[in-house]
This record gives structure tokens, sequence and C-alpha cells, in this order.
């Protein structure tokens, strides 16, 4: 039998040595290093180190060989293949022309074209004294390192008396799906949303920092498009634990015209526990009122579901607590950076791109390649020995982030909404604005869903061509 070039990208992943990713011959002082954490396997030495192969990734290393492409530079990936999480919604939608292979990509071809390396691994162990990166498969010593590792579930600070067994088994029967390429999370949730007959999806909204604000909400837009379209008879229930809706305008615009009643979104609303047996969310709202301490008396409310998307709250991937950077106060643990930068502020050789960001700018597909872009620039710099000037202040890069969500299928349509970025000398800063569309004067349009189709294809061609 033959061998594709695509499996044998996939062996040579698996079987990955000196002749694939090495530099250079491996140094006394990395085999001292290596040893310390048992395990023998010493891979070699690369200039750039990028933990992680998602948006965020994927630019920095490919901004770096355009700018030289004598650069050593090799991307660290835990999972084989592509899988996006921008634009899956369509997918749960079933919106025509979209299905999993639209979603799923091999990184062969970025590789080849793009003149990087990539090691199909797992992040085990940082030693940052060293610059060593220690992963399943073996050590990478680096010189500077980039930390684009995206999120990582917490279901434990939300609900430190759940027992690991439930953990796994809510992962497992109430699919987060905000995580692509782990555990075919998405690949459950619509084969759930697929087998329901009439009923009830609830998606859950957690409280702080999350991936993608728009993302739950676009989520529901589809799932009813899909009930709609297969004429099957429920509601969606949303249990939002934040006072907003990001677009919320444009939602619930939308919500009212497309679907009347099928989608409620109920706000401010703690989840306090889920019966997997039963099928019951239970969550507490607040009553207005106040007992004698002036504390809010909530009231306690349950839902049964038909399909539970149970999003928990999110926190860092944890290769940044492995690499020991200084990171912000709250309960996601963003990288601190070092002004308007993309370097961190704890370590010089240390950067941060994507979700694990700590610039007030939104979490998304595109913020990741523009960030990716400016951080290639910083890095650059250092490699070719010069000076990078950190900007205090700027012209705002107007249309820096644009987001869009579909809401409607028959006909499609979508909504966006655009950033504009600024620096304040300490932070990287964003401001939103959702357009309407000139015609109709509403904020969905047909424009805007043919127009985040153009985006995700245009995306996926400059990521991985």
């Amino acid at each position: 039998m033959s061998i594709t070039r695509r499996d044998a990208f996939k062996i040579g992943a698996v079987a990955v040595g000196a002749t694939v990713i090495s530099g250079c011959s491996p140094s006394a002082q990395m085999k001292t290093h290596h040893a310390k954490h048992g395990n023998s396997n010493v891979l070699g030495k690369h200039q750039v180190v990028i933990i992680g192969g998602g948006w965020g990734g994927l630019t920095v290393a490919k901004e770096l060989k355009k700018i030289d492409k004598n650069f050593d530079v090799l991307i660290i990936e835990k999972n084989e293949t592509f899988v996006s999480c921008p634009f899956s919604n369509t997918y749960l939608g079933k919106i025509k022309g979209v299905n999993l292979g639209t979603l799923t990509h091999d990184y062969a071809q970025a590789i080849e074209s793009n003149g990087y390396n990539m090691l199909q691994s797992e992040v085990t162990s940082i030693d940052r004294g060293a610059k060593l990166v220690h992963t399943a498969k073996g050590t990478i010593s680096y010189d500077m390192l980039v930390l684009a590792p995206g999120i990582a579930y917490d279901y434990e600070s939300q609900f430190p008396n759940w027992s690991k067994e439930k953990i796994a088994k809510t992962k497992r029967v109430a699919p987060a799906a905000m995580i692509a390429g782990t555990g075919g999370e998405h690949i459950a949730l619509e084969r759930m949303i697929s087998d329901m007959d009439d009923g009830t999806v609830v998606i859950t909204v957690p409280a702080g920092k999350y991936r993608c604000p728009p993302a739950p909400f676009e989520r529901a837009s589809m799932i009813a498009a899909y009930m709609k379209k297969e004429e099957i008879n429920g509601k969606i229930i949303i249990i939002n634990e934040k006072n907003a809706i990001s677009k919320g305008a444009a939602f619930k615009e939308s919500w009212k015209e497309l679907y009347g009643d099928m989608i409620t979104n109920i706000m401010v609303a703690k989840i306090d526990d889920v019966n997997l047996d039963s099928n019951i969310v239970k969550y507490s709202i607040k009553t207005g009122k106040v007992d004698n301490n002036d504390n809010d008396i909530l009231e306690a409310k349950e839902v049964k579901y038909n399909v539970l998307n149970f999003i928990p709250y999110n926190k860092a991937n944890s290769v940044v607590a492995m690499s020991g950077v200084e990171t912000t106060k709250d309960s996601f643990g963003k990288v601190r950076m070092n002004g308007c930068s993309f370097q961190s502020k704890s370590d010089a050789s240390i950067y941060a791109v994507g979700d694990v960001v700590g610039h007030a700018v939104p979490p998304s597909g595109q913020t990741a390649v523009w960030a990716g872009k400016e951080c290639a620039k910083e890095i650059a710099h250092v490699l070719h020995g010069k000076t990078y000037t950190l900007p205090v202040k700027s012209t705002p890069q107007k249309s820096a982030n644009v987001c869009y969500s579909m809401v409607g299928d028959n006909p499609e349509e979508g909504i966006s909404v655009s950033h504009t970025f600024s620096w304040t000398g300490a932070v990287i800063k964003g401001k939103g604005h959702v357009p309407k569309d000139a015609t109709s004067g509403k904020f969905r349009s047909k424009g805007t869903g043919k127009a985040t189709h153009e985006w995700y294809k245009g995306a996926m061609r400059e990521l991985l061509g």
C-alpha cells in the first residue's frame, strides 16, 4: 500500500526526531535537565518555540517566516489536525455546505508552504530558567517562547463539591463545545441535537472571561434555525450568569423576528447544580429584595432539558501556569503583559497571544490573528538585534477585530461587530461597534451572512495556506 503525503506527515509527527524538528544537536545542559524530568529523549533547540497551533500560534509562526525565512520556528501542538472553533456554530445549525470537514484541516500544507516545523505532542512542564519545554516526546530548548495554548475548563472552581466522576460525566453528556479538536465535543453536541425529538435545549453562559463572548448566543440562533427547519417543537433556554449579551441588541432583534418565543435568555442567573440523571439544571435569580444584612435574597429555580450544552467557567490553559509567568488576579489567569506589548511582564523571552493575552481586547479568532502579527514583529526585532519601540499612543487601528455571527438560515443572515484597538501606554484596548444594514435598518442581513462565509474561507487560506 502506498503512503500518501498526509500519511507521511502523520508518521513523521509521531516519530519526530532530530531530522524533522531539531535545529542543532542536544547540548550537555539539555541532557542534564532532561534527566531530572525522567525522559532521555532530547529533541533539539529552536530560536522560537510556539506552544499551540491555533489561530494565534499559526499566525506568529507564519509571520516570522515571512519576515525572515531563516528564522528557526517550531510549533508544539497536541492535536494531529486543526479544528476551528470560530464558525463551528454553523456546523451545529446545519447551514448548507458546512460539515465537519469545513472545520477540520491538516497541518501538512501550512508546514510545507511556510517553512516552520511542528511537533505533535503535549507539553508536560516548562523550565523557564533553563529555557526548556518538556513534552511527552522529549525536550525542546528555546531562545524565545510564545504561549498560545488557548483555554481550559474550570469545573472545579465553579463546583467545588463536584466529584471527578461527575465532572467527567458532564463533559461527556453535556459537552461545552468551546475547545475544538479535544475529545470530539462539537461532534457529540451535534449528534445530541440531531437525535433530539421535540424538547428543550439549555445553554449555559459562564461568569467571568470566556472564549468568544458572542458564541453561546450565536449557538442558540443556529440551533433555533435547525429546529425551525426540521419542524422540531421546542425551546432554547439560555441560563446566563452575566448581566449582558454580547451584540445584545442585534441578537435580541434577530431572535424576536426570526424565532418568536423559541429563545429565552435568563440573565444574572447563578447556576447551582446539574442533575445529570434527571436532566435538570438548578439555578438562582435575585428577587430584588435583601435580608437584614443587605444580602440579596435569591429564588431557587430549575429547568428540565433534553439537550444540555453546559459551558463552564473558563481559565487559561495549564501551560501558562507551567511557564511561571505573572498572571492577572482574576479567575481566568491571563498573562500579565509588558505595557502595550505581547511580551510577558515577567520574562523578556516569553510572549503571549490568543485567549491568554492580558490586554483588554475581545478574545476571538480575528483578534488572535491581529495579535499574532504584532507579536511576530516584536520578536523579529529582537532576533535581528534591533530595539522594538512600544507604542505609547498611536492612531487607533480600525476594524482590528471583526467578529461575525450567523443568526438565520433560509435565508442565511448574519450580524457583526467591529473593534477599534488603541493604546493607552499600559494596555491595548478595544472599542466595539455593531452596525446596521443601510437598506433594511436591521442588524442582520444576507450580505453579512455571505461575508461570514467569505471571512472564514479567507482566514483558513491565511492560516493554513
